[in-house]
């Protein structure tokens, strides 16, 4: 008789900014498995397109680590000028784009993490990235250029410069890469993008602060770091369903595979709050290390 093993449960792989360390958190047994400890207060995150590489932004290193997942090791560091935080891993190619927050530009690293390849020009203060399924187009939330730069894989040339809310921080693109959502920090509320029209088509109300928007079944769901909630809206009417009252300051957020929970990252409390997608309640509160960011791709 053969017999499988037990697949790995889903991972949560945790970016403590305060701990400085990347926490690996199983989340079905609820705990935190692993710690990688790395210097220059961990935030951005993202998987290469096989899962077993994460890239971690450093703002205050400043720089990057490249993680090997199967070890728990830091295989490689690269430092980066500027203040490096957004990050995003083409899932075609699997070369790495990080946004500079203190300059207009994003740069461009082999999968490696070897050497600073190029940069591209964008907006001020780039924050949350996103790449479309295809791995042919970038796409950049300017947090204060309220824009969103649309860039070309291929040439690293602009394309295109949409106007968003006020302080577009958090960028999320839908399975198809059809839609593109931005969480605006201080107009408080999201606004939808049509990608291939390069409009913005809609916005939905959020709660104070909002951070980032994951997508799970026909509905979004946005962390409000000042309110201390997830506000969830309907994808197709665009309209608000409820919010929900989660930890201090969260941050990240992410659907599992499966689309029936949501992962959160609560900076303020040191949890994850884990939230059932149907019901709309928290299931679960996992302790995780001091000032959990997780901003970016950052489960598996």
């Amino acid at each position: 008789m053969l017999v499988t093993a037990q697949a790995r449960a889903e991972e949560a792989l945790v970016t403590a900014q305060g701990a400085n360390v990347l926490a690996v958190v199983d989340l079905e047994a609820g705990a935190v498995v692993g710690q990688i400890a790395m210097d220059g207060a961990p935030a951005g995150i993202a998987l290469s397109p096989d899962r077993k590489t994460a890239y971690v932004t450093r703002p205050e290193g400043p720089g990057l680590a490249v993680v090997d997942l199967a070890t728990r090791t830091v295989t490689t560091t690269l430092a980066l000028p500027g203040g490096p935080l957004g990050i995003a891993v083409n899932p075609k190619s699997g070369v790495v784009y990080v946004a500079d927050w203190y300059g207009s530009r994003v740069f461009v690293i082999p999968a490696d993490g070897s050497r600073l390849e190029t940069e591209f020009q964008v907006g001020a203060s780039p924050s949350g990235i996103a790449v479309t399924p295809d791995g042919a187009t970038v796409l950049v939330a300017n947090r204060e250029g309220d824009t969103v730069s649309v860039v070309d894989a291929a040439t690293l040339a602009l394309t295109r410069t949409i106007p968003v809310g006020r302080h577009p921080f958090g960028l999320t693109l839908d399975a198809a890469g059809a839609r593109a959502y931005t969480a605006n920090v201080t107009s408080n509320d999201v606004s939808v993008i049509d990608v291939a029209a390069g409009t913005e088509i809609g916005r939905v109300t959020t709660g104070e602060r909002p951070y980032v928007v994951a997508l799970a079944g026909n509905r979004g769901f946005v962390t409000d770091q000042y309110a201390g909630t997830v506000s969830v809206f309907n994808l197709q009417t665009l309209t608000s369903v409820a919010a929900i009252e989660v930890g201090d300051h969260p941050e990240g957020i992410a659907a599992t595979r499966d689309g029936t929970s949501l992962v959160v990252a609560n900076w303020g409390s040191n949890t994850l709050s884990i939230l059932d997608a149907a019901t709309l309640k928290v299931t679960k509160e996992i302790p995780v290390p001091d000032g959990p960011r997780s901003f970016g791709d950052f489960l598996r």
